[in-house]
Protein backbone atom coordinates (compact mmCIF):
# COMPACT_ATOMS: atom_id res chain seq x y z
CA UNK A 1 0.00 0.00 0.00
CA UNK A 2 0.96 3.58 -1.10
CA UNK A 3 0.75 6.60 1.12
CA UNK A 4 -1.87 7.46 -1.58
CA UNK A 5 -3.68 3.92 -0.77
CA UNK A 6 -6.14 3.22 1.82
CA UNK A 7 -7.66 0.22 2.55
CA UNK A 8 -10.62 -0.63 0.46
CA UNK A 9 -14.29 -1.30 1.98
CA UNK A 10 -14.04 -4.74 0.00
CA UNK A 11 -10.57 -5.45 2.02
CA UNK A 12 -12.33 -4.92 5.11
CA UNK A 13 -15.27 -6.54 4.61
CA UNK A 14 -13.22 -9.76 3.20
CA UNK A 15 -10.79 -9.60 6.58
CA UNK A 16 -14.17 -9.32 8.84
CA UNK A 17 -16.22 -11.62 7.01
CA UNK A 18 -13.12 -13.87 7.26
CA UNK A 19 -13.73 -14.50 11.39
CA UNK A 20 -15.97 -17.60 12.41
CA UNK A 21 -19.69 -16.74 12.89
CA UNK A 22 -19.66 -13.23 11.64
CA UNK A 23 -22.65 -12.04 9.23
CA UNK A 24 -22.46 -9.48 7.09
CA UNK A 25 -25.26 -7.43 6.03
CA UNK A 26 -24.80 -5.01 3.06
CA UNK A 27 -28.34 -3.26 2.99
CA UNK A 28 -29.69 -2.95 -0.68
CA UNK A 29 -32.95 -2.29 -2.86
CA UNK A 30 -35.07 -4.35 -2.54
CA UNK A 31 -34.49 -6.12 0.77
CA UNK A 32 -36.48 -4.42 3.07
CA UNK A 33 -34.03 -2.30 4.78
CA UNK A 34 -34.21 1.47 5.02
CA UNK A 35 -32.80 3.49 1.88
CA UNK A 36 -30.41 4.84 3.96
CA UNK A 37 -28.72 2.17 4.72
CA UNK A 38 -28.47 0.66 1.25
CA UNK A 39 -24.68 0.71 0.47
CA UNK A 40 -23.25 0.59 3.94
CA UNK A 41 -22.26 -2.45 5.78
CA UNK A 42 -22.70 -3.72 9.23
CA UNK A 43 -21.38 -6.75 10.74
CA UNK A 44 -22.51 -9.66 13.44
CA UNK A 45 -21.07 -12.23 15.64
CA UNK A 46 -24.15 -14.30 14.74
CA UNK A 47 -22.88 -17.85 14.14
CA UNK A 48 -26.46 -18.91 13.50
CA UNK A 49 -26.21 -16.94 10.36
CA UNK A 50 -29.39 -15.23 11.70
CA UNK A 51 -29.61 -11.08 12.35
CA UNK A 52 -29.87 -10.34 15.41
CA UNK A 53 -32.37 -8.17 16.59
CA UNK A 54 -31.79 -7.19 20.22
CA UNK A 55 -27.99 -6.48 19.47
CA UNK A 56 -25.99 -3.87 17.75
CA UNK A 57 -23.33 -4.61 15.36
CA UNK A 58 -19.66 -4.44 16.43
CA UNK A 59 -18.62 -2.94 13.77
CA UNK A 60 -20.14 -0.74 10.41
CA UNK A 61 -18.77 0.70 7.11
CA UNK A 62 -20.58 3.84 6.36
CA UNK A 63 -20.43 5.36 3.00
CA UNK A 64 -22.04 8.43 3.10
CA UNK A 65 -23.55 11.38 5.96
CA UNK A 66 -27.00 10.72 8.06
CA UNK A 67 -28.73 13.30 9.72
CA UNK A 68 -27.12 14.32 12.73
CA UNK A 69 -23.69 12.74 11.65
CA UNK A 70 -22.48 14.56 9.02
CA UNK A 71 -18.79 15.79 11.05
CA UNK A 72 -16.83 12.71 8.95
CA UNK A 73 -17.68 14.69 5.48
CA UNK A 74 -18.68 11.30 4.19
CA UNK A 75 -20.18 13.10 1.07
CA UNK A 76 -16.55 13.16 -0.29
CA UNK A 77 -16.15 11.32 -3.61
CA UNK A 78 -14.43 7.73 -2.73
CA UNK A 79 -14.50 8.53 1.46
CA UNK A 80 -15.93 5.81 3.69
CA UNK A 81 -15.88 5.34 7.88
CA UNK A 82 -15.27 2.24 9.36
CA UNK A 83 -16.73 2.51 13.02
CA UNK A 84 -15.77 0.04 15.30
CA UNK A 85 -17.13 -0.99 18.98
CA UNK A 86 -13.96 -2.33 20.31
CA UNK A 87 -14.73 -1.59 23.99
CA UNK A 88 -13.46 1.03 26.70
CA UNK A 89 -9.75 0.08 26.94
CA UNK A 90 -9.22 0.42 23.53
CA UNK A 91 -10.69 3.67 23.18
CA UNK A 92 -9.20 4.79 26.70
CA UNK A 93 -5.94 3.68 24.74
CA UNK A 94 -6.47 5.49 21.12
CA UNK A 95 -8.37 8.12 22.84
CA UNK A 96 -6.31 9.28 25.94
CA UNK A 97 -9.31 9.17 27.54
CA UNK A 98 -12.83 7.62 28.97
CA UNK A 99 -15.41 7.68 26.46
CA UNK A 100 -17.83 9.59 28.86
CA UNK A 101 -15.15 12.08 29.85
CA UNK A 102 -14.56 14.95 27.64
CA UNK A 103 -11.65 15.31 24.76
CA UNK A 104 -8.56 16.73 25.54
CA UNK A 105 -8.04 17.57 22.19
CA UNK A 106 -9.63 18.49 19.24
CA UNK A 107 -9.60 16.24 16.21
CA UNK A 108 -12.01 17.02 13.19
CA UNK A 109 -13.23 13.86 12.40
CA UNK A 110 -13.18 14.53 8.55
CA UNK A 111 -9.25 13.19 8.86
CA UNK A 112 -8.35 10.93 7.32
CA UNK A 113 -6.06 7.54 8.21
CA UNK A 114 -6.52 8.63 12.00
CA UNK A 115 -8.05 6.82 14.88
CA UNK A 116 -10.58 9.23 16.37
CA UNK A 117 -13.63 8.62 18.92
CA UNK A 118 -16.54 8.35 16.84
CA UNK A 119 -17.91 12.02 16.09
CA UNK A 120 -21.87 10.92 17.46
CA UNK A 121 -21.13 7.07 19.25
CA UNK A 122 -17.74 8.15 21.01
CA UNK A 123 -19.69 8.42 24.66
CA UNK A 124 -20.42 5.17 24.51
CA UNK A 125 -17.23 3.85 23.50
CA UNK A 126 -17.28 3.37 19.47
CA UNK A 127 -13.68 4.40 17.55
CA UNK A 128 -13.80 5.19 13.98
CA UNK A 129 -11.71 5.87 10.83
CA UNK A 130 -12.25 7.88 7.70
CA UNK A 131 -10.49 5.91 5.02
CA UNK A 132 -8.19 4.05 6.98
CA UNK A 133 -4.85 3.65 5.55
CA UNK A 134 -0.71 3.48 5.87
CA UNK A 135 -1.01 4.93 9.20
CA UNK A 136 -3.68 2.67 10.62
CA UNK A 137 -3.68 -0.57 8.62
CA UNK A 138 -3.34 -2.55 11.03
CA UNK A 139 -5.31 -0.49 14.10
CA UNK A 140 -8.36 -0.81 12.41
CA UNK A 141 -7.15 -4.60 11.95
CA UNK A 142 -6.45 -4.91 15.55
CA UNK A 143 -9.18 -2.71 16.44
CA UNK A 144 -12.35 -4.86 14.51
CA UNK A 145 -10.08 -8.24 15.74
CA UNK A 146 -11.15 -6.69 18.97
CA UNK A 147 -14.44 -5.48 18.59
CA UNK A 148 -15.32 -9.51 16.97
CA UNK A 149 -13.89 -11.15 20.43
CA UNK A 150 -16.09 -8.43 22.71
CA UNK A 151 -19.02 -9.49 20.19
CA UNK A 152 -18.68 -13.17 20.81
CA UNK A 153 -17.67 -12.99 24.29
CA UNK A 154 -21.07 -11.69 24.74
CA UNK A 155 -23.09 -13.62 22.31
CA UNK A 156 -21.48 -16.88 24.06
CA UNK A 157 -22.34 -15.44 27.82
CA UNK A 158 -26.07 -14.98 26.46
CA UNK A 159 -26.08 -18.29 24.81
CA UNK A 160 -25.16 -19.98 28.42
CA UNK A 161 -27.36 -17.97 30.62
CA UNK A 162 -30.28 -19.45 28.58
CA UNK A 163 -29.03 -22.62 28.50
Amino acid sequence: MTTDEHLTMDEIISFVDGLDGVLTMRPEPGDGSPEISWGDTFFHYAPDGVAPTATQPFATIVTKDYPGDEASRLDRAGTFRVNIAAGKEAFIRWTGHAPRDPATTEIDPGTTDTVIAHPVYGAVGWLAVVNPGERTEAATRELLHAAYHLARSRYERRAEATA
